[in-house]
């Protein structure tokens, strides 16, 4: 999956969007790190603050949990869409 770059929905948003997919499908399971923002600024080549937003909508769309110190975690069982 590629971003958007020209189009209307914000660049934190398609990363997030993303990120659920990959949740959902399996790529990242339950209980374990999705990558760090440091890792998605790599990946999309965006700003830190991008990528902060993505996982910051990820939490309060009840997917992850950060952790202090230890990074970003899928729950054990993501609510159901």
């Amino acid at each position: 999956m590629t971003l958007d770059l020209d189009g209307p929905e914000p660049l934190y948003e398609q990363i997030a969007r993303i990120l659920t997919t990959r949740i959902t499908d399996g790529t990242y399971p339950p209980r374990r790190r999705i990558p760090s923002e440091a890792g998605i600024v790599d990946e999309f080549g965006v700003s830190r603050p991008t990528a902060r937003a993505a996982v910051q909508l990820l939490v309060e769309r009840g997917l992850v949990q950060t952790v202090r110190g230890k990074g970003s975690f899928v729950v054990a069982s993501p609510p159901q869409a």
